[in-house]
Protein backbone atom coordinates (compact mmCIF):
# COMPACT_ATOMS: atom_id res chain seq x y z
CA UNK A 1 0.00 0.00 0.00
CA UNK A 2 2.94 2.12 0.72
CA UNK A 3 4.78 1.99 -2.65
CA UNK A 4 0.96 2.45 -4.62
CA UNK A 5 0.34 5.88 -2.04
CA UNK A 6 4.35 6.81 -2.99
CA UNK A 7 3.60 6.22 -7.00
CA UNK A 8 0.39 7.98 -6.87
CA UNK A 9 1.56 11.20 -4.94
CA UNK A 10 4.60 11.00 -7.49
CA UNK A 11 2.07 10.82 -10.24
CA UNK A 12 -0.15 14.18 -8.33
CA UNK A 13 3.23 15.97 -8.32
CA UNK A 14 5.45 14.89 -11.39
CA UNK A 15 6.07 18.51 -13.01
CA UNK A 16 6.94 20.11 -9.67
CA UNK A 17 9.46 16.72 -8.49
CA UNK A 18 10.97 17.62 -12.15
CA UNK A 19 11.47 21.10 -10.17
CA UNK A 20 12.71 20.71 -6.77
CA UNK A 21 12.72 16.79 -6.30
CA UNK A 22 11.71 14.56 -3.64
CA UNK A 23 13.39 16.33 -1.10
CA UNK A 24 11.75 19.69 -1.67
CA UNK A 25 8.55 17.70 -2.20
CA UNK A 26 8.91 16.14 1.18
CA UNK A 27 9.79 19.82 2.70
CA UNK A 28 7.02 21.21 1.45
CA UNK A 29 4.72 17.79 2.90
CA UNK A 30 6.47 18.62 6.22
CA UNK A 31 5.73 22.94 6.61
CA UNK A 32 3.51 24.27 8.72
CA UNK A 33 1.68 27.74 7.29
CA UNK A 34 0.04 30.51 8.89
CA UNK A 35 -2.19 32.67 6.16
CA UNK A 36 -3.04 36.34 7.83
CA UNK A 37 -6.07 37.74 6.40
CA UNK A 38 -7.80 35.49 3.56
CA UNK A 39 -8.77 38.52 1.42
CA UNK A 40 -8.27 37.81 -2.38
CA UNK A 41 -4.08 38.33 -2.12
CA UNK A 42 -3.98 35.85 1.12
CA UNK A 43 -6.03 33.45 -0.85
CA UNK A 44 -4.44 33.36 -4.07
CA UNK A 45 -1.29 32.88 -2.23
CA UNK A 46 -2.97 29.94 -0.31
CA UNK A 47 -4.45 28.02 -3.08
CA UNK A 48 -0.95 28.21 -4.81
CA UNK A 49 0.48 26.15 -2.00
CA UNK A 50 -2.44 23.86 -1.63
CA UNK A 51 -2.31 22.71 -4.75
CA UNK A 52 1.81 22.58 -4.82
CA UNK A 53 1.15 19.94 -1.47
CA UNK A 54 1.79 22.00 1.47
CA UNK A 55 1.22 19.68 4.82
CA UNK A 56 -1.03 22.21 6.82
CA UNK A 57 -2.45 25.64 6.77
CA UNK A 58 -4.33 27.77 9.12
CA UNK A 59 -6.57 30.19 8.23
CA UNK A 60 -6.26 33.48 10.49
CA UNK A 61 -9.20 36.24 9.54
CA UNK A 62 -11.93 37.50 11.88
CA UNK A 63 -14.47 38.96 9.27
CA UNK A 64 -16.97 37.63 7.86
CA UNK A 65 -17.99 37.15 3.67
CA UNK A 66 -19.97 40.59 2.42
CA UNK A 67 -21.00 41.17 -0.86
CA UNK A 68 -17.82 42.67 -2.01
CA UNK A 69 -15.99 39.68 -1.10
CA UNK A 70 -18.14 38.01 -4.02
CA UNK A 71 -16.29 40.51 -6.89
CA UNK A 72 -11.99 39.88 -5.82
CA UNK A 73 -12.59 36.45 -4.22
CA UNK A 74 -13.07 33.21 -6.23
CA UNK A 75 -12.93 31.09 -3.19
CA UNK A 76 -16.07 32.70 -2.25
CA UNK A 77 -19.71 32.56 -3.44
CA UNK A 78 -23.07 33.84 -2.34
CA UNK A 79 -24.16 30.84 -0.31
CA UNK A 80 -21.08 31.83 2.14
CA UNK A 81 -22.74 35.80 2.66
CA UNK A 82 -22.22 36.19 6.77
CA UNK A 83 -20.46 33.21 7.17
CA UNK A 84 -17.01 33.50 8.56
CA UNK A 85 -14.38 34.68 5.68
CA UNK A 86 -11.20 32.32 6.83
CA UNK A 87 -14.09 29.09 7.84
CA UNK A 88 -15.01 29.42 4.31
CA UNK A 89 -11.98 29.37 2.07
CA UNK A 90 -10.01 27.18 4.29
CA UNK A 91 -13.31 24.93 3.14
CA UNK A 92 -12.48 25.51 -0.32
CA UNK A 93 -8.73 25.10 -0.01
CA UNK A 94 -9.37 21.15 1.08
CA UNK A 95 -11.65 20.78 -2.01
CA UNK A 96 -8.61 21.39 -4.02
CA UNK A 97 -6.00 19.40 -2.39
CA UNK A 98 -7.58 16.84 0.67
CA UNK A 99 -3.81 15.57 1.56
CA UNK A 100 -3.67 19.35 3.07
CA UNK A 101 -4.35 19.66 6.46
CA UNK A 102 -6.03 22.75 7.15
CA UNK A 103 -7.99 24.84 9.97
CA UNK A 104 -8.97 28.55 10.74
CA UNK A 105 -9.16 30.72 13.52
CA UNK A 106 -11.99 33.19 13.37
CA UNK A 107 -10.06 36.47 15.20
CA UNK A 108 -8.14 39.56 13.80
CA UNK A 109 -4.57 38.89 12.87
CA UNK A 110 -4.07 42.03 14.37
CA UNK A 111 -5.40 41.53 17.82
CA UNK A 112 -3.54 37.86 17.88
CA UNK A 113 -0.04 39.42 17.06
CA UNK A 114 -0.82 42.23 19.98
CA UNK A 115 -2.62 39.83 23.18
CA UNK A 116 -1.38 36.21 21.83
CA UNK A 117 2.27 36.25 20.50
CA UNK A 118 3.10 32.64 21.61
CA UNK A 119 0.24 31.81 19.11
CA UNK A 120 3.06 31.87 16.30
CA UNK A 121 5.61 29.53 17.56
CA UNK A 122 3.91 26.41 16.19
CA UNK A 123 4.43 27.26 12.19
CA UNK A 124 7.20 27.10 9.58
CA UNK A 125 6.14 30.08 8.03
CA UNK A 126 3.59 32.89 8.59
CA UNK A 127 2.24 34.80 5.27
CA UNK A 128 1.15 38.04 6.53
CA UNK A 129 -1.52 39.60 4.06
CA UNK A 130 -3.04 43.51 4.12
CA UNK A 131 -1.76 44.30 7.40
CA UNK A 132 -0.63 47.72 8.42
CA UNK A 133 2.75 49.25 9.38
CA UNK A 134 2.60 49.25 12.99
CA UNK A 135 1.25 45.17 13.03
CA UNK A 136 4.32 43.99 10.36
CA UNK A 137 6.76 45.91 12.71
CA UNK A 138 5.48 43.69 15.96
CA UNK A 139 4.76 40.61 13.83
CA UNK A 140 8.42 40.74 12.43
CA UNK A 141 9.81 41.09 15.66
CA UNK A 142 7.73 37.91 16.77
CA UNK A 143 8.83 35.84 13.80
CA UNK A 144 12.73 36.55 14.75
CA UNK A 145 12.29 35.88 18.30
CA UNK A 146 10.84 32.72 17.12
CA UNK A 147 12.86 32.20 14.27
CA UNK A 148 9.71 32.11 11.89
CA UNK A 149 10.20 32.68 8.29
CA UNK A 150 8.02 35.75 7.46
CA UNK A 151 6.79 36.80 3.78
CA UNK A 152 4.55 40.30 3.66
CA UNK A 153 2.49 40.32 0.70
CA UNK A 154 -0.25 43.38 -0.26
CA UNK A 155 -1.91 44.28 -2.85
CA UNK A 156 -3.38 48.04 -3.20
CA UNK A 157 -5.31 48.77 -6.10
CA UNK A 158 -3.19 48.58 -9.47
CA UNK A 159 0.10 47.60 -7.03
CA UNK A 160 1.13 45.50 -4.63
CA UNK A 161 4.34 44.89 -2.72
CA UNK A 162 6.35 41.41 -1.17
CA UNK A 163 8.38 40.91 1.35
CA UNK A 164 10.50 38.50 3.22
CA UNK A 165 11.78 39.01 6.74
CA UNK A 166 14.43 36.66 8.39
CA UNK A 167 17.88 36.21 10.42
CA UNK A 168 19.14 34.56 7.79
CA UNK A 169 18.48 31.94 4.93
CA UNK A 170 21.21 29.43 3.70
CA UNK A 171 20.76 28.29 0.59
CA UNK A 172 22.60 24.59 -0.77
CA UNK A 173 20.74 24.27 -4.01
CA UNK A 174 20.53 28.02 -5.40
CA UNK A 175 20.55 26.45 -8.66
CA UNK A 176 21.17 29.55 -10.71
CA UNK A 177 19.93 30.01 -14.56
CA UNK A 178 23.70 30.18 -15.38
CA UNK A 179 26.69 28.62 -14.04
CA UNK A 180 29.56 27.48 -15.52
CA UNK A 181 30.27 23.84 -15.76
CA UNK A 182 32.89 22.27 -13.41
CA UNK A 183 35.30 20.61 -15.42
CA UNK A 184 38.37 22.11 -14.37
CA UNK A 185 39.87 22.59 -17.58
CA UNK A 186 41.98 25.30 -15.84
CA UNK A 187 43.18 22.99 -13.16
CA UNK A 188 42.93 19.20 -14.03
CA UNK A 189 44.25 16.91 -11.65
CA UNK A 190 46.39 13.72 -12.39
CA UNK A 191 44.20 11.17 -13.06
CA UNK A 192 42.49 13.76 -15.22
CA UNK A 193 45.97 14.65 -17.40
CA UNK A 194 47.02 10.90 -17.50
CA UNK A 195 43.65 10.03 -19.28
CA UNK A 196 44.03 12.58 -21.63
CA UNK A 197 47.45 12.02 -22.67
CA UNK A 198 46.70 8.52 -23.81
CA UNK A 199 44.47 9.92 -26.64
CA UNK A 200 46.82 11.32 -29.67
CA UNK A 201 45.20 14.21 -31.30
CA UNK A 202 47.07 14.07 -34.15
CA UNK A 203 45.69 10.57 -35.33
CA UNK A 204 44.30 10.79 -39.07
CA UNK A 205 41.46 8.26 -38.51
CA UNK A 206 38.10 10.52 -39.32
CA UNK A 207 36.01 8.11 -37.02
CA UNK A 208 38.56 8.57 -34.07
CA UNK A 209 39.25 11.86 -34.80
CA UNK A 210 36.18 13.32 -34.56
CA UNK A 211 34.79 12.04 -31.50
CA UNK A 212 37.66 12.91 -29.40
CA UNK A 213 35.82 14.47 -26.40
CA UNK A 214 36.14 18.40 -26.52
CA UNK A 215 37.55 17.88 -23.14
CA UNK A 216 40.57 15.94 -23.85
CA UNK A 217 40.92 18.21 -27.14
CA UNK A 218 41.48 21.20 -24.48
CA UNK A 219 43.53 19.70 -21.88
CA UNK A 220 46.36 18.31 -23.91
CA UNK A 221 46.20 21.56 -26.49
CA UNK A 222 46.97 23.61 -23.05
CA UNK A 223 49.28 21.22 -22.08
CA UNK A 224 51.34 21.78 -25.67
CA UNK A 225 50.49 25.55 -25.58
CA UNK A 226 51.49 26.47 -21.93
CA UNK A 227 54.97 24.42 -23.28
CA UNK A 228 55.61 26.72 -25.87
CA UNK A 229 54.45 29.98 -23.52
CA UNK A 230 57.01 29.79 -20.13
CA UNK A 231 54.30 27.64 -18.41
CA UNK A 232 51.16 30.27 -19.02
CA UNK A 233 48.19 29.29 -20.57
CA UNK A 234 46.13 32.36 -22.39
CA UNK A 235 45.18 35.26 -20.52
CA UNK A 236 44.92 38.37 -22.51
CA UNK A 237 42.26 38.78 -25.58
CA UNK A 238 45.15 38.12 -28.34
CA UNK A 239 46.63 35.11 -26.69
CA UNK A 240 42.93 33.63 -26.42
CA UNK A 241 42.31 34.74 -29.97
CA UNK A 242 45.49 32.60 -30.66
CA UNK A 243 44.71 29.68 -28.68
CA UNK A 244 41.44 29.47 -31.12
CA UNK A 245 43.17 29.71 -34.19
CA UNK A 246 45.53 26.72 -32.26
CA UNK A 247 43.00 24.92 -31.70
CA UNK A 248 41.65 25.24 -35.38
CA UNK A 249 44.91 24.11 -36.76
CA UNK A 250 44.40 20.58 -34.93
CA UNK A 251 41.20 19.79 -37.12
CA UNK A 252 41.07 17.62 -40.18
CA UNK A 253 37.63 18.96 -41.57
CA UNK A 254 35.69 21.90 -40.42
CA UNK A 255 32.82 20.33 -39.82
CA UNK A 256 33.76 18.38 -36.46
CA UNK A 257 31.44 19.26 -33.93
CA UNK A 258 33.57 17.92 -31.24
CA UNK A 259 36.32 20.46 -32.28
CA UNK A 260 33.38 23.06 -32.86
CA UNK A 261 32.61 22.65 -28.70
CA UNK A 262 36.64 23.06 -28.59
CA UNK A 263 36.34 26.16 -29.88
CA UNK A 264 33.57 27.43 -27.64
CA UNK A 265 34.97 25.94 -24.61
CA UNK A 266 38.46 27.28 -25.17
CA UNK A 267 37.84 30.27 -22.74
CA UNK A 268 37.52 27.59 -19.42
CA UNK A 269 41.22 27.12 -19.80
CA UNK A 270 42.05 30.48 -18.90
CA UNK A 271 39.66 31.02 -16.18
CA UNK A 272 41.32 31.75 -13.23
CA UNK A 273 42.14 29.24 -9.74
CA UNK A 274 40.58 29.75 -6.96
CA UNK A 275 37.04 30.02 -5.43
CA UNK A 276 34.79 33.16 -6.46
CA UNK A 277 34.36 36.07 -4.35
CA UNK A 278 30.91 35.42 -2.96
CA UNK A 279 31.88 32.16 -2.09
CA UNK A 280 34.84 33.59 -0.31
CA UNK A 281 32.87 35.89 1.69
CA UNK A 282 30.88 33.11 2.86
CA UNK A 283 33.42 30.84 3.77
CA UNK A 284 35.35 34.19 5.30
CA UNK A 285 31.95 34.95 7.55
CA UNK A 286 32.06 35.26 11.22
CA UNK A 287 29.34 32.15 11.27
CA UNK A 288 32.22 30.37 9.64
CA UNK A 289 34.01 30.50 13.16
CA UNK A 290 31.31 27.21 14.66
CA UNK A 291 30.55 25.95 17.77
CA UNK A 292 27.98 23.40 19.15
CA UNK A 293 24.79 25.70 18.10
CA UNK A 294 26.03 26.40 14.84
CA UNK A 295 24.19 25.10 11.95
CA UNK A 296 24.28 22.19 10.16
CA UNK A 297 25.42 24.66 7.16
CA UNK A 298 27.72 26.27 8.75
CA UNK A 299 29.55 23.49 10.31
CA UNK A 300 29.87 22.50 6.58
CA UNK A 301 31.04 26.03 5.80
CA UNK A 302 33.89 25.17 8.20
CA UNK A 303 34.84 22.05 6.60
CA UNK A 304 35.00 23.71 2.86
CA UNK A 305 36.65 26.42 4.29
CA UNK A 306 39.51 23.71 5.47
CA UNK A 307 38.62 21.42 2.72
CA UNK A 308 39.74 24.47 0.29
CA UNK A 309 43.22 25.11 2.09
CA UNK A 310 44.29 21.63 2.31
CA UNK A 311 42.42 18.71 -0.67
CA UNK A 312 41.29 21.13 -2.63
CA UNK A 313 44.28 23.40 -3.09
CA UNK A 314 42.49 26.50 -3.46
CA UNK A 315 39.17 24.69 -5.22
CA UNK A 316 36.08 23.76 -3.43
CA UNK A 317 34.93 20.11 -4.30
CA UNK A 318 34.66 19.08 -7.89
CA UNK A 319 30.85 18.38 -8.70
CA UNK A 320 31.56 15.16 -10.74
CA UNK A 321 29.22 15.40 -13.58
CA UNK A 322 29.80 16.47 -17.07
CA UNK A 323 27.80 17.61 -19.74
CA UNK A 324 26.69 16.43 -23.10
CA UNK A 325 29.15 16.50 -26.00
CA UNK A 326 30.62 14.89 -29.20
CA UNK A 327 32.50 11.71 -28.41
CA UNK A 328 32.94 7.81 -28.52
CA UNK A 329 30.83 5.95 -26.05
CA UNK A 330 33.40 4.57 -24.51
CA UNK A 331 35.69 7.86 -23.40
CA UNK A 332 32.62 9.84 -23.12
CA UNK A 333 31.96 6.25 -19.78
CA UNK A 334 35.82 6.64 -19.55
CA UNK A 335 35.69 10.89 -19.04
CA UNK A 336 32.55 10.51 -16.49
CA UNK A 337 34.33 7.66 -14.34
CA UNK A 338 37.37 9.80 -14.12
CA UNK A 339 34.96 13.06 -12.85
CA UNK A 340 32.82 10.79 -10.36
CA UNK A 341 35.88 9.74 -8.76
CA UNK A 342 37.46 12.21 -8.05
CA UNK A 343 34.04 14.09 -7.08
CA UNK A 344 33.67 10.79 -4.30
CA UNK A 345 37.00 11.41 -3.23
CA UNK A 346 36.67 14.72 -2.36
CA UNK A 347 33.51 14.07 -0.80
CA UNK A 348 34.91 11.79 1.79
CA UNK A 349 37.68 14.04 2.49
CA UNK A 350 34.46 16.25 3.05
CA UNK A 351 33.23 13.94 5.21
CA UNK A 352 36.15 13.18 6.91
CA UNK A 353 36.15 17.66 8.10
CA UNK A 354 32.89 17.29 8.83
CA UNK A 355 33.15 14.81 11.66
CA UNK A 356 36.17 16.11 13.20
CA UNK A 357 34.39 19.72 12.89
CA UNK A 358 31.34 17.84 14.76
CA UNK A 359 33.95 16.24 17.38
CA UNK A 360 35.63 19.27 17.93
CA UNK A 361 32.36 21.19 19.04
CA UNK A 362 31.59 18.34 20.86
CA UNK A 363 28.82 17.26 18.52
CA UNK A 364 28.40 13.71 17.58
CA UNK A 365 30.35 13.12 14.54
CA UNK A 366 27.73 11.48 12.51
CA UNK A 367 25.16 13.89 13.39
CA UNK A 368 25.24 15.40 9.93
CA UNK A 369 24.19 12.14 7.00
CA UNK A 370 26.45 11.79 4.33
CA UNK A 371 23.70 12.72 1.79
CA UNK A 372 23.48 16.02 3.62
CA UNK A 373 27.29 15.90 2.74
CA UNK A 374 27.33 14.76 -1.16
CA UNK A 375 24.50 17.20 -1.73
CA UNK A 376 26.77 20.56 -0.23
CA UNK A 377 29.67 18.80 -2.01
CA UNK A 378 27.73 19.07 -5.18
CA UNK A 379 27.38 22.79 -5.02
CA UNK A 380 29.44 24.07 -3.12
CA UNK A 381 30.20 26.62 -5.74
CA UNK A 382 26.85 27.77 -5.72
CA UNK A 383 25.92 28.07 -2.08
CA UNK A 384 24.21 31.20 -0.83
CA UNK A 385 23.24 33.46 1.84
CA UNK A 386 20.60 36.06 2.35
CA UNK A 387 20.40 38.27 5.41
CA UNK A 388 17.21 40.52 5.96
CA UNK A 389 17.02 43.60 7.96
CA UNK A 390 14.17 44.26 10.74
CA UNK A 391 11.26 45.61 8.67
CA UNK A 392 11.54 48.35 11.40
CA UNK A 393 15.14 49.25 11.13
CA UNK A 394 14.08 49.59 7.10
CA UNK A 395 11.29 51.80 8.03
CA UNK A 396 13.39 54.12 10.06
CA UNK A 397 17.18 54.34 8.46
CA UNK A 398 16.73 52.86 4.89
CA UNK A 399 19.96 53.04 2.40
CA UNK A 400 19.22 56.61 1.71
CA UNK A 401 22.01 56.77 -1.09
CA UNK A 402 20.05 53.77 -2.64
CA UNK A 403 16.57 55.49 -1.97
CA UNK A 404 17.76 58.94 -3.07
CA UNK A 405 18.86 57.18 -6.31
CA UNK A 406 15.64 55.23 -7.37
CA UNK A 407 13.82 58.40 -6.53
CA UNK A 408 15.70 60.16 -9.49
CA UNK A 409 15.66 56.99 -12.11
CA UNK A 410 13.01 57.06 -14.31
CA UNK A 411 12.67 53.38 -14.46
CA UNK A 412 12.30 53.39 -10.33
CA UNK A 413 11.03 56.14 -9.74
CA UNK A 414 7.17 54.76 -9.56
CA UNK A 415 8.27 51.49 -7.54
CA UNK A 416 9.64 53.67 -5.09
CA UNK A 417 7.15 56.40 -5.25
CA UNK A 418 4.76 53.67 -4.14
CA UNK A 419 6.40 52.03 -1.66
CA UNK A 420 6.61 55.49 0.37
CA UNK A 421 3.06 55.97 -0.39
CA UNK A 422 1.52 52.69 0.82
CA UNK A 423 3.74 53.70 3.78
CA UNK A 424 1.75 56.92 3.75
CA UNK A 425 -1.39 55.26 3.38
CA UNK A 426 -1.08 53.42 6.63
CA UNK A 427 -0.58 56.60 8.67
CA UNK A 428 -3.67 58.27 7.00
CA UNK A 429 -5.70 55.13 8.26
CA UNK A 430 -4.20 55.43 11.97
CA UNK A 431 -4.63 59.43 11.80
CA UNK A 432 -8.36 58.64 10.21
CA UNK A 433 -9.63 55.32 11.07
CA UNK A 434 -9.84 54.70 7.01
CA UNK A 435 -8.42 54.56 3.88
CA UNK A 436 -7.95 57.71 1.79
CA UNK A 437 -10.36 57.46 -1.52
CA UNK A 438 -13.36 55.46 -0.46
CA UNK A 439 -15.67 58.27 -0.34
CA UNK A 440 -16.04 59.75 -3.85
CA UNK A 441 -16.62 63.22 -2.16
CA UNK A 442 -13.44 65.19 -0.73
CA UNK A 443 -11.34 63.86 -2.82
CA UNK A 444 -8.86 66.67 -3.95
CA UNK A 445 -8.69 67.31 -0.08
CA UNK A 446 -7.44 63.87 0.78
CA UNK A 447 -4.99 64.02 -2.11
CA UNK A 448 -3.71 66.78 -0.67
CA UNK A 449 -3.47 65.58 3.28
CA UNK A 450 -1.98 61.73 1.35
CA UNK A 451 0.57 63.92 -0.33
CA UNK A 452 1.19 65.92 2.40
CA UNK A 453 2.14 62.47 4.51
CA UNK A 454 4.33 61.17 2.12
CA UNK A 455 6.15 64.14 1.92
CA UNK A 456 6.55 64.12 5.75
CA UNK A 457 7.95 60.81 5.90
CA UNK A 458 10.51 61.65 3.25
CA UNK A 459 11.36 64.28 4.99
CA UNK A 460 11.56 62.15 8.25
CA UNK A 461 14.36 60.46 6.41
CA UNK A 462 16.61 63.03 5.52
CA UNK A 463 15.09 63.45 1.87
CA UNK A 464 13.65 66.86 1.70
CA UNK A 465 14.81 67.88 -1.65
CA UNK A 466 12.51 64.67 -3.90
CA UNK A 467 9.39 65.05 -4.56
CA UNK A 468 6.63 62.42 -5.28
CA UNK A 469 4.83 62.28 -8.34
CA UNK A 470 1.12 64.19 -8.32
CA UNK A 471 -0.42 61.78 -10.04
CA UNK A 472 0.81 58.75 -8.43
CA UNK A 473 -0.79 60.56 -5.10
CA UNK A 474 -3.74 60.68 -7.26
CA UNK A 475 -3.99 57.18 -8.50
CA UNK A 476 -3.32 56.45 -5.11
CA UNK A 477 -5.95 57.84 -3.22
CA UNK A 478 -8.12 56.44 -6.47
CA UNK A 479 -7.69 52.93 -5.41
CA UNK A 480 -9.74 53.22 -2.55
CA UNK A 481 -7.61 50.44 -0.81
CA UNK A 482 -9.32 48.35 -2.91
CA UNK A 483 -7.82 44.80 -4.00
CA UNK A 484 -8.08 44.31 -7.64
CA UNK A 485 -8.03 40.31 -8.71
CA UNK A 486 -6.13 40.72 -11.25
CA UNK A 487 -3.48 42.82 -8.96
CA UNK A 488 -3.89 40.29 -6.30
CA UNK A 489 -3.41 37.02 -7.68
CA UNK A 490 0.37 38.33 -9.63
CA UNK A 491 1.01 39.20 -5.88
CA UNK A 492 -0.33 36.15 -4.55
CA UNK A 493 1.50 34.39 -6.83
CA UNK A 494 5.03 36.00 -6.17
CA UNK A 495 3.92 35.68 -2.35
CA UNK A 496 3.62 31.82 -2.56
CA UNK A 497 6.71 31.43 -5.16
CA UNK A 498 8.84 32.70 -2.50
CA UNK A 499 7.44 30.76 0.14
CA UNK A 500 8.21 27.56 -1.43
CA UNK A 501 11.86 28.79 -1.98
CA UNK A 502 11.95 29.74 1.69
CA UNK A 503 10.70 26.21 2.70
CA UNK A 504 12.77 23.78 0.26
CA UNK A 505 15.85 25.99 0.71
CA UNK A 506 16.23 25.70 -2.74
CA UNK A 507 16.38 28.76 -6.03
CA UNK A 508 17.30 32.38 -4.26
CA UNK A 509 14.71 34.31 -2.33
CA UNK A 510 14.19 38.25 -3.02
CA UNK A 511 16.57 39.83 -0.97
CA UNK A 512 14.82 43.33 -1.63
CA UNK A 513 11.28 44.93 -0.98
CA UNK A 514 9.17 43.37 -4.19
CA UNK A 515 7.11 46.38 -5.87
CA UNK A 516 4.85 45.72 -8.69
CA UNK A 517 3.42 49.07 -10.68
CA UNK A 518 0.54 47.85 -12.72
CA UNK A 519 0.26 51.18 -14.28
CA UNK A 520 3.24 50.47 -16.65
CA UNK A 521 3.51 47.11 -16.03
CA UNK A 522 6.57 47.18 -14.34
CA UNK A 523 8.64 45.20 -11.36
CA UNK A 524 11.45 46.39 -9.27
CA UNK A 525 13.38 44.82 -6.59
CA UNK A 526 14.03 47.88 -3.60
CA UNK A 527 17.26 46.87 -1.50
CA UNK A 528 16.97 49.42 1.16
Amino acid sequence: MATVAAEMKKTKYDRQLRIWGEQGQTALENANICLLNCGPTGSEALKNLVLGGIGSITVVDGSKVEIHDLGNNFLLDEDKLGQPKAKCVCSFLLELNDAVKAKFVEEAPEDLIENNPSFFAEFTLVIATQLMETSLIKLDKICREANIMLVIARSYGLTGMVRISMKEHTIIESKPDHFLDDLRLHNPWPELIEFSKTIDLSVTDPVIHKHTPYVVILINLAEKWAKEHDGCLPSTRQEKRDFKDFIKAHMLNMDEENYKEALEASFKVSISRGISSDLLQIVNDSAAEVDSKSSDFWVLVAALKEFIENEGDGEPPLEGSIPDMTSSTECYVILQKIYQAKAESDCLAMEQRVKNILKRVGRDPDAISKAYVKNFCKNARKITICRYRHIEDEFTSPCLPELQKCLNDEDYSYAVGFYILLRAVDRFAANCNRLPGIFDSGLNEEISRLKLIAVGILSELGLNGPTLSEDLVTEMCRFGGAELHPVAAFIGGVASQEVIKLVTKQFVPLKGTFMFNGIDHKSQVLVL
